[in-house]
């Protein structure tokens, strides 16, 4: 295994030679691997997994893959599912102040279903199954037909809507989630034309069902090859990026485990500790946000108080206008008691604007 590091370094560092680059930024597009143990004094600490490397012991490609980068101060991307980052991998990043990220583009069905489950939680409707299905020919397909790679497939695309049922806790009981199956058969005559389905199966007012079937065809590849270059240039921008917070003389850059790269990835990687966003709109509001405040702006947000007041709009008209803008909106019936906040309540609880 120590080889085998020491030649993936020696790649690297042969590559930024000839080719002549300031920098290099690896990402893991080889195919899925099992889903990976966590053993003690293996991989749950830097310590232990390098030892292990040393040793000889059984370590991931992909994991190799990730150490070797660190270790050569490289930032490294995980595009596939697998747990590439055990804690030992983790805890190496953070040690050298490298940038990782991931797990598994988010390109096609989970990206609908991130923007889709967000609506309807948010709209009060209550997904209470959701079932995928997939089928592809292409050798992402077949490898995926393996029971272990599988796994971790299934455990990147389970999880995305955690989060959004989480979030509203008059619509689900602690604990409670939708049933959520998802399927993925290998089928060579499609190749990478992937075809999707989904049904979403929710609980409406008085006890009424809601149903929502999606079929979806799409060219798997060329959906990932641009998210493939956006991970590396967010990446490569985060690393020009540093913070000094306010009463403190030092920059700092982002957590090494880069967050930020939520809204490209099925299976966020946060830091421990951290919430973990699958919401659609949410992670791209993130990116947003943090660039504005690069450019010396404030955070984006659509309250727009200032455009929905009535007194706002009316600092803007003449007197008459003020005085038929009021007439139009004065109500004869009813008692009002005059409050604070410059409207008036009616005994009849209708309220109009002083």
């Amino acid at each position: 295994m120590i080889f085998q590091v020491q030649q993936i370094r020696a790649d690297i560092r042969d590559f930024q030679q000839s080719s002549g680059v300031d920098k290099v930024i690896v990402l893991w597009t080889a195919n899925t691997e099992r889903f990976t143990d966590i053993v003690p004094g293996v991989n749950d600490s830097a310590d232990g997994l390098l030892a292990a490397i040393q040793a000889g012991a059984e370590v991931s490609p992909s994991s190799l893959f990730a150490v070797a980068s660190i270790l050569e101060g490289c930032a490294y991307i995980n595009g596939s599912p697998q747990n590439t980052f055990v804690p030992g991998v983790i805890e190496l990043a953070v040690q050298k102040g490298v940038f990782i990220g991931g797990d598994d583009f988010k390109s096609g069905q989970t990206k609908i279903k991130s923007v889709l489950v967000d609506f309807l939680v948010s709209a009060g409707i209550k997904p209470t199954s959701i079932v995928s299905y997939n089928h592809l020919g292409n050798n992402d397909g077949k490898n995926l037909s393996a029971p272990e790679q599988f796994r971790s497939k299934e455990i990147s695309k389970s999880n995305v809507v955690d989060d959004m049922v989480q979030s509203n806790h008059i619509l689900y009981k602690p604990g409670e989630k939708p049933d959520h199956c998802v399927v993925i058969k290998y089928v060579p005559y499609v190749g990478d034309s992937k075809r999707a389905m989904d049904e979403y199966t929710s609980e409406i007012m008085m006890g009424g069902t809601n149903t929502i079937a999606m079929h979806n065809t799409c060219e798997d590849s060329l959906l990932a090859s641009p998210i493939i270059l956006d991970l590396v240039i967010l990446t490569e921008l985060c690393q020009r990026v540093a913070v000094q917070l306010q009463g403190e003389e030092e920059f700092q850059s982002f957590h090494s485990v880069l967050a930020l790269l939520a809204f490209l990835c099925k299976a966020p990687l946060v830091p421990p500790g951290s919430p973990v966003i699958n919401a659609f709109f949410r992670q791209r509001a993130c990116i947003e946000n943090i660039m504005r405040a690069c450019l010396g702006l404030p955070p984006q947000n659509y309250m727009l108080l200032e455009h929905k007041l009535q007194k706002n709009f009316l600092s803007h008209m003449s007197c008459n206008d003020k005085v038929s803008a009021l007439k139009k909106v004065a109500l004869v019936n009813g008692t009002s008691k005059p409050l604070t906040n410059g409207f008036c309540t009616h005994e009849d609880d209708v309220a109009y604007a002083m």
